[in-house]
Parts: C-alpha cells; structure tokens; sequence
C-alpha cells in the first residue's frame, strides 16, 4: 500500500486588520486546517476583531477567538510551498521559482452582521476553490 500524498504547507498571509483577511484566515484553517500557516504582514496582532464578523463567523461554527496570526518572516515564505496573499502589497517577500496565489479584498470593519453574512459567504466560496488549487491531495 503506497503512502498518501504529502500535503503542501501553505503559508496565508494578511494585512492584520478587523475585518476581511481575519474572516478569509479563519476559514482557510477550519477548512484545510494542518496544511495552513497564518502569519501577519503587519505589525499589531492585538487588534480587535469586528464583533459583528465574530458573529457572522460563529453562525457557521469559525471561532475567530483563536485566530492570533503571527507576525510574518522570511523563513516562513521560504519554508511554504505556496504562499496566498492578502493584501500585502510589497510587505511579503518574494522568491523566485516558489507559488504566489494574490488575493485582494477590503475591510469591512465598521459593518454590521447583516452586511457581514454575505462577504463571509463569497469568502467561504473563494476558500474552498482555493483549497483544491493549492492543495488537491
């Protein structure tokens, strides 16, 4: 019986904020979940999370509590076979010869869970068409 298929790292890379990239993040984890790495472009991993985000994420059983990105490093690309941007403009270093997925989307901080359900939806669907690109084993 052969072994199964390893299973790429990947590395999801987000401006820290209270909105979008932490929705984006989250799903990423509870979806693939060991293949995924969260680390943050920016610089204050302590910003709150939009409460209405933390309700719209909770609707589907995402627990963004836990959700502490770590500061992002260039060992940390380096030792990622695919890297998934989002919104880090220049902060995140590129290698040559390693696969870049960009990703842009705003914040949607400041919204209610109303406005919120349907950005985490198309989130969700853009996570889960990201899944088997990144990670088809």
């Amino acid at each position: 019986m052969s072994a199964p298929p390893s299973r790429p790292s990947v590395l999801f890379v987000c401006v820290h904020n209270a909105g979008r990239s932490q929705m984006a993040a989250a799903f990423l984890t509870h979806l693939a979940g060991d293949r995924v790495e969260v680390r943050s472009a920016g610089s204050a991993p302590g910003d709150a999370v939009n409460p209405a985000v933390v309700e719209a994420m909770g609707e589907v059983g995402v627990d963004l509590s836990a959700e502490v990105p770590k500061i992002l490093t260039v060992a940390a690309v380096q030792a990622s076979d695919v890297v998934i941007t989002m919104g880090c403009g220049d902060a995140c270093p590129v290698f040559p010869g390693k696969r870049y997925l960009d990703w842009q989307l705003d914040d949607p901080a400041g919204q209610g869970v109303e406005a919120v359900r349907p950005i985490r939806d198309a989130i969700e669907a853009r996570v889960r068409a990201l899944i088997p690109e990144v990670a088809p084993a």
